[in-house]
């Protein structure tokens, strides 16, 4: 299953956005309004919980400066990978689209697909506010 967020625009250059999603305690700036737990657990690696869902725990699994960021469930039993794509637009803003990639059975995907597609929207929309 793979979704991607809207592209934003971020005041940001691509290397000093490739920066701030490469530092997981910055996430916390960008998770939606139901998160009921985040905690940086390692200095790459972060867990957070939203309301009615599971806790995750996510890990930096590749940077790929300053046009990509990749992120990894830690736990192999939700495998999936969470990508920033970065563009840069000009020497003080980028564009940011986000990329979720799992491999789930066809009733757990239809059961995820809504609240992650809004989990990575609120996480876009919160770029674009930075």
């Amino acid at each position: 299953m793979e979704l991607n967020s809207k592209k934003v625009t971020v005041q940001k250059s691509a290397s000093d956005l490739c920066s701030f999603l490469s530092d997981v305690k910055n996430f916390e700036q960008l998770m939606p309004e139901n998160t009921n737990k985040f905690e940086v657990i390692r200095e790459d690696a972060f867990v957070f919980a939203l309301k009615g869902m599971p806790e995750i725990a996510l890990e930096v699994k590749e940077i790929v400066s300053p046009n990509k960021v990749v992120l990894g469930a830690i736990s192999d039993k939700i495998p999936f990978t969470l990508t920033g794509n970065i563009t840069e637009v000009s020497a003080r803003s980028s564009e940011a689209e986000l990329l979720f990639s799992g491999e789930f059975n066809s009733m757990m995907a239809m059961m995820i697909k809504a609240p992650i597609s809004k989990f990575i929207d609120t996480l876009s929309e919160n770029l674009e506010k930075l």
